[in-house]
């Protein structure tokens, strides 16, 4: 279970860094936008703090997929479908949010290419 909660965690802050550094480089030099109207006023105004906010989002995000699963893991009763359906449904949204975040980086590295 650790490693699954590591790996989802390590690629969930991969893809939000490419997703910042692809972001950062379209902004720059290739006309790009942020479409999230508070990090496209962050980045606007100075590039390290948009950095600074995305990481640190990121990182918020993945820590938060790793508490989720110490507290499920700590639950008395481990047979139960609500706690089956907990740790399946935390799974899901997690690697929904790598998904999404995988067919953005998708998106910008196309947009950088054009």
């Amino acid at each position: 279970m650790i490693k699954t909660e590591l790996f989802l965690s390590f690629l969930l802050i991969l893809m939000g860094s490419i997703d910042g550094l692809t972001t950062a480089i379209g902004f720059l030099y290739s006309r790009g936008t942020e479409l999230n109207p508070f990090m496209a006023s962050i980045l606007s105004v100075n590039i390290g703090a948009f950095f600074v906010v995305k990481i640190g989002i990121t990182i918020f995000t993945a820590f938060t997929y790793v508490l989720a699963n110490k507290i499920l893991i700590r639950a008395k009763s481990k047979t139960g479908m609500s706690f089956k359906y907990s740790l399946k449904l935390i799974k899901a949204a997690y690697s929904g949010i790598v998904l999404f975040l995988v067919i953005v980086v998708t998106n910008n590295l196309l947009i950088l290419s054009t």
